[in-house]
């Protein structure tokens, strides 16, 4: 029943009560008035229960499933504290299977010629079968690693995602990936020791943040009581010895069972590593060359250092060289050229690809080696034929149901290999922007393209039988080369390697490098020979002077060069008929200051003249001798255009030639709209071209470069200006090559060409099947070249293959996410790295023997020796001393006069000595004399020499053998003392009548006169003694010896032991903090030794030599366990210091596993990681259109520096947010120790310079106007957007990792605004003109 409302805001329901239909009214409360009964919950929770949030059935659900419990009953409170065993393996039920067989019957595979047909199988192959081990196999298929991963996704077939494991690389069989998995104390057994002796158990596993909760588990004795038989029973008062005797140390059995488990493992695998003591004997060498015993394990190198002495034997000297070339290149094979070109069609009956033509040997060899399955590396000139052996990898992977992969440096290369491969094989074309074909059986891709594909997994991969590396020697870009190597580490197994490269000098060395990195023989042919033979010019003033022929250098060319110049400035020189008398002069230099006017004003127009005479006259001359078409090389986008514009009253094409350009420029240019055709570049250049001059440098817009690459081809252009990347992307030979400069501009700085990059442009002249000889010309025109700079780039070696390796983020990022390979595992493997790990097995050979040779112990009479403490002391000392010399000396030059104390560190011992000095340096002599008190080792056996004898006076005749004292007035007033002396002077001639060093003993000690510079003087004492030099160095008096002696005692007994030294500040005057303070260390060091008690000891040099040859064998050791560990990669300070960036950011954890931020940074591959991943985390795209988030990504991709043009408000803003961004990044690199400078870092990675235009073109801006904003080339404005649709496509996948839904929708907005019209037009090459 509905409400009923009453008077006075009384109401009432009425209803029906029971089964008899009697009416009830039920009063109601009124609507306005507040019920507080109303508010309360249907339900109320007893207060025994908690309230249902979130947050308790998290823990509830965690507590109940994810938690771990141990049984109740073994692990109650009764039985706490009371040792537990649990048999956790009679617990476990596991089915009972029949064990896997232990070997298998499968077929062997044979080469194609070699295999037999059978009659009886219509003629199909019939295989042999052989027994296998099962585990052979299975070692195979682990380390293949191909097989083993679970397929992925179809979607990612090709590209392969982030989510999959990449493959395992090949070469990596030895790699001890369980050092990755396995945690140090649980390899090593630590965990296990600290549980049994009561710690807490390891309860977290790595990378986890929670683990399971174990309790405190009581510890186990320490010792186990055990007798032999029933022995125990029947001696039941065995004395405590007997006891001790058969009694069992827990911690001995512990580490003896802990390390024979490890050697039974190693050996387990089928490679010992460890060699007994047994082994290391003199017959050991030859019988296992190759094992390379561990630097690291505890029971190898106790019984190393237990065995005996060593005896090697002498290493037998190599029977040939060729033995030692093969040794020393064990994995290269250089094939044998006079075997397999002459037995070609017995060796190779069935060739899987025809060819109408007679290959050359290089290609007969490269042929029959990809027969056998094998790598091969082809180096030869440019257009030698290098690309046969490319073809015939793709037929042996068509004929094999395989794949095979080209790869290329740059794109141009990739979309003519398309066109050319197209006909004969079916091909697919993968680049960044382009898929055509992905299942085909031939793919062409650049190399960064199968680089992504190997970190991410992509399960095309299986399937490939073949790469083909063209352009290797591309590797030593400075840029892109790190890919190559890259690529060639990771590669797997089953990958077989084809190499086409420019002949380059270390061509055995990069094959080598290969060959130890993959474990894979590598071939290695090729021809010096050049198919067409060149001939270098130089051209001047409209003559051609021979400078090279065949490769030898021709000196007298370039003499007459020369000497035409010289005449030609001989005749134009100002002034020449200019003499006469002082009017004539006068007449003469104002006119001639009138002419230097005139020709500053016409400076540019004259220039400009002068450059179209000289090409007029080279076209003139190249189009008489019949040397057209010609490639003209010039450095410089301006200086192509300039150079094609200076021609444009030159016609060099017939009205048949106009006809075809006209036609195939209307076909080309017809698949864009009106506004695009239209453009002042493409009605620029097709001017050219009609008049058969084309331009081509990377300003041209794609289609246009493409169209003049074409027409070159059909040979209807007969002049090409052109920058030298026409000489890496493009195919086209011509009859002529020239260099309008031999200087180049590399970014950085203006440089001389180097031979490589000469040979490299030059191999283009000279057509093969059309020309004799080519013909390379080098432009001269205020200037001839120096002869040794043309002999360098023309018959130079070519530039070495160098490693350009270098660590990034994305590397680090992704290797950290796969278990079979570590970063340091890439490092190694490095070619920069090569020789180092090439030598490591002989470093660790030599390792353990160096820790094998026996220490003799030092033992003394005085007790333990302190010789040790006594050396490093020493050491210190004397290193303070060297630094201490030339600053003290000067400072205490006049306190070292006679009489002053002295510590001398004699030059032919090594203990520090009590002195005096005196005499000091003179004209004849620059040391100092002084007397030092010396240890009873350092002194002669034979005594001192008799004072020299000396005529006696009548006076001294007449009164005997007394002394004689001299009246007062008579004595010698020089002398400071007065003493009892013989009939001599006290003061002396100067002149030293004894021979130095002359040694005595006084007053029980030994001394020695002697000579010291001012380096062997290691202090300078505040004492001074009275000295007789007259008495010492002239008589050799025995009293003055014994009276200085006594008093040197007095000097040494009143101090202690050393006298103190002269105040570094009162009195040296030192102003230099640190030198003071190294002043007073050095001092404290010679009172510790003096203290030692091995001061004074007879023995301490003897001491002193053993204790400096084990430091030096310590030192040794400490080398070389340095360089053959990780810590000693030329890059390892820089991975640390990348590492923690990757830590501080958020991309990894503590336990350097990669969070979500690193799989968003291992996504960006076309900008710089770090800034794309805190743009991206900052949400600094999320207050903006797609436009203008597009526009800010181009200051990513944009590589040309200019200054941006006006922006929007909101678009200022977030370009200065990110700028501020990637200096925060940078200030945080540099302080984590990475070589980065952080306005660098921000300036070379952000370049805002193309934001507006981007902007423009994302609103629908037509591409004329766009062009209008800036002055960048229209080129580099396309390949910009082309980037920046990568750039999109990444960010989105960035997203989708997210799960930001919003930013993925807003960068496929923003992908869709920007492909349009002339910028995304389709190459030629592939839908074809």
């Amino acid at each position: 029943m509905e409400r009923i409302s009453a008077g006075n805001d009384v109401a009432f329901r009425v209803g029906f009560s029971g089964h008899g239909g009697h009416l009830r009214l039920e009063p109601l409360p009124p609507v306005e008035r507040e019920n507080p009964l109303s508010s309360l919950p249907d339900f109320i929770l007893p207060p025994a229960f908690e309230p249902e949030t979130p947050e308790r059935l998290k823990r509830e659900l965690e507590e109940k499933y994810l938690s771990p419990e141990l049984d109740i009953d073994e692990f109650s409170v009764e039985k706490s504290g009371r040792l537990w065993d649990f048999e956790w393996f009679e617990r476990a039920k596991l089915h009972v299977e029949p064990s896997a067989p232990r070997v298998a019957i499968v077929p062997s595979w044979e080469l194609p010629f070699r295999r037999k047909i059978s009659e009886s199988n219509d003629g199909l192959w019939d295989p042999n079968s052989v027994q296998v081990e099962v585990a052979e196999l299975l070692e195979d298929d682990q380390h293949a690693g191909t097989f083993s991963l679970v397929p992925g996704r179809t979607r990612d077939f090709v590209r392969g995602s982030t989510s999959n494991r990449p493959f395992r690389p090949g070469g990596l069989e030895e790699s001890q990936t369980s050092e990755k998995l396995i945690p140090d104390g649980a390899r090593t057994g630590q965990w296990v020791r600290e549980l049994i002796d009561g710690a807490d158990p390891q309860t977290v596993a790595p990378s986890f943040k929670r683990g399971m909760n174990f309790g405190s588990l009581k510890e186990y004795p320490r010792q186990w009581k055990s007798f032999r038989g029933r022995e125990s029973e029947s001696l039941p008062g065995a004395s405590e010895e007997k006891i001790i005797k058969f009694s069992v140390n827990f911690d001995d059995l512990f580490d003896n069972t802990w390390d024979k488990d490890t050697l039974e493992e190693s050996t387990g695998e089928g490679e010992s590593l460890v060699p007994s003591v047994s082994e290391l004997t003199v017959g050991s060498k030859e019988d296992h060359p190759d094992v390379v015993p561990p630097i690291n394990e505890p029971a190898s190198l106790d019984a190393i250092l237990s065995a005996e002495p060593l005896v090697l034997p002498p290493k037998p000297a190599p029977s040939t060289v060729d033995q030692v070339e093969q040794e020393k290149e064990a994995w290269i094979v250089t094939s044998d050229k006079d075997g397999i070109a002459s037995r070609f069609s017995e060796l190779v009956p069935d060739l899987a690809l025809d060819f109408p033509f007679e290959l050359d040997n290089f290609q007969k060899e490269a042929i029959y080696y990809l027969e056998k399955g094998e790598s091969v590396f082809v180096a030869a000139h440019t257009s030698a034929g290098k690309t046969v052996v490319a073809e015939y990898a793709f037929a042996l992977a068509s004929k094999h149901c395989t794949r095979a992969v080209y790869t290329a440096p740059i794109k141009t290369i990739s979309n003519q290999k398309y066109r050319d491969f197209c006909g004969k094989f079916d091909v697919g074309l993968l680049t960044g922007d382009v898929s055509l074909r992905p299942e085909a059986s031939c793919l062409i891709m650049t190399t960064e393209i199968l680089r992504s594909m190997l970190y991410r997994g992509a399960d095309i991969i299986r399937d490939i039988e073949w790469v083909i590396f063209d352009e290797v020697h591309y590797v030593n870009d400075a840029e892109r080369g790190v890919v190559w190597e890259e690529i060639i580490i990771m590669l797997p197994r089953h990958i077989n390697f084809v190499l086409l490269s420019a002949t380059v000098p270390n061509t055995i060395e990069f094959a080598d490098w290969i060959g130890r990195t993959k474990k894979k023989k590598i071939v290695v042919t090729g021809t010096t020979r050049r198919p067409v033979p060149l001939e270098h010019c130089l051209f001047y003033s409209g003559e051609m002077y021979k400078v090279c022929e065949n490769e030898v250098f021709l000196p007298q060319g370039v003499k007459a060069a020369r000497d035409a110049f010289k005449k030609k400035a001989t005749i134009s020189a100002p002034g020449a008929a200019a003499r006469g008398g002082a009017s004539r002069d006068k007449r003469q230099s104002t006119n001639h200051a009138g002419m230097m006017a005139r020709a500053q004003q016409n400076d540019w127009g004259a220039r400009r003249a002068s450059e179209a005479s000289a090409w007029l006259q080279l076209i003139n001359k190249l189009s008489k001798l019949s040397l057209l078409p010609v490639i003209i090389f010039c450095f410089s986008k301006t200086l192509c255009d300039k150079s094609a514009d200076s021609m444009m009253g030159t016609d060099l094409t017939s009205s048949s030639e106009k006809s075809e350009i006209r036609l195939f420029c209307d076909k080309a240019f017809s698949r864009l709209k009106g506004s695009d055709r239209n453009l002042p570049q493409i009605i620029r250049v097709e001017s050219f071209l009609r008049r058969g001059i084309g331009v081509h440098h990377a300003g041209l817009l794609p289609i246009v470069k493409e169209v003049v690459e074409m027409l070159f081809c059909r040979g209807v252009i007969k002049v090409l200006f052109c920058t030298e990347t026409f000489a890496m992307g493009v195919n086209a030979p011509a009859r002529t090559v020239v260099f309008a400069n031999l200087k180049k501009f590399d970014g950085k700085e203006h440089r001389q060409l180097i031979p490589g990059e000469y040979i490299q442009m030059a191999g283009r002249a000279g057509r093969r099947g059309l020309d004799k000889i080519g013909t390379v010309i080098v432009m001269c025109r205020d200037q001839v070249p120096d002869e040794s700079d043309l002999k360098h780039v023309m018959v130079g070696k070519p530039t070495r293959l160098e490693s350009q390796f270098r660590l990034t983020y994305t590397m680090i990022l992704h290797l950290l996410r796969i278990e079979e390979l570590k970063v340091e595992d890439m490092l190694k493997r490095s070619f920069a790295e090569f020789h180092a790990q090439k030598n490591l097995p002989e470093k660790e050979k030599l390792l353990l023997l160096k820790l094998a040779q026996p220490t003799e112990p030092i033992s003394c009479i005085k007790g333990e020796p302190a010789i040790e403490e006594y050396l490093e002391m020493y050491s210190e000392a004397e290193q303070l001393r060297a630094s201490l010399s030339e600053a003290v000396a000067k400072q205490a030059a006049h306190f070292l006069s006679p009489g002053r104390v002295v510590i001398v560190r004699p030059p032919t011992t090594d203990d520090h000595f009590l002195g005096v000095i005196l005499k000091t340096p003179s004209s004849s002599s620059k040391q100092y004399i002084a007397l030092v008190l010396t240890a009873d080792s350092w002194v002669s056996a034979a005594p001192p020499p008799p004072p020299p004898a000396r005529e006696p006076s009548r006076l001294q005749s007449e009164l005997g053998q007394g002394y004689l004292i001299a009246p007062k007035g008579k004595r010698d007033d020089g002398a400071g003392e007065y003493s009892l002396a013989g009939g001599g002077s006290r003061r002396g001639s100067g002149a030293v009548n004894i021979d130095l060093p002359y040694r005595g003993a006084a007053a029980g000690v030994n001394f020695e006169v002697t000579a010291v510079g001012a380096r062997d003087l290691a202090s300078v004492c505040d004492r001074r003694i009275r000295v007789e030099p007259a008495q010492l160095l002239e008589h050799a008096s025995r009293a003055a010896f014994s009276k200085t002696v006594q008093e040197l005692l007095a000097a040494r007994a009143a101090a202690g032991e050393l006298p103190p030294a002269l105040d570094p500040c009162r009195d040296l005057r030192l102003g230099d903090v640190e030198v003071v303070g190294e002043y007073r260390r050095h001092r404290q060091l010679l009172r510790e030794m003096a203290a030692n008690k091995c001061r004074g000891c007879v023995k301490l040099a003897e001491h002193l030599a053993m204790a400096r040859e084990r430091r030096r064998r310590r030192e040794e050791v400490s080398a070389l366990r340095f360089e053959t560990s990780d810590e000693a990669l030329q890059q390892m300070p820089e991975f640390e210091g990348r590492v923690a960036v990757l830590r501080a950011v958020g991309c990894v954890d503590g336990e350097l596993v990669v969070q979500m931020k690193g799989r968003v940074a291992c996504e960006m591959n076309s900008g710089e990681e770090l800034i794309c991943a805190e743009c991206l985390f900052e949400n600094q795209l999320e207050d903006l259109p797609p436009e203008e988030a597009v526009a800010l990504m181009s200051a990513l991709v944009f590589q040309q520096r200019n200054a941006p043009a006006r922006l929007t408000p909101s678009l200022a803003a977030a370009c200065d947010r990110l700028h501020r961004t990637a200096l925060r990044l940078g200030e945080l690199q540099a302080r984590l120790g990475v070589p980065v400078v952080p306005d660098d870092y921000a300036r070379e990675n952000l370049k805002f310079g193309l934001v507006q235009v981007v902007y423009e073109w994302a609103k629908g801006t037509a591409f004329a106007e766009i062009c209008e904003l800036t002055d960048v080339p229209e080129g580099m404005i396309v390949r910009t957007i082309v980037r920046l649709d990568e750039t999109c496509r990444e960010f989105r996948n960035a997203a989708a990792i997210m799960g930001n839904d919003a930013l993925r929708r807003k960068m496929e907005a923003a992908s869709e605004a920007i492909k349009r019209d002339i910028v995304f037009a389709a190459s030629l090459y592939v839908t074809g003109v």
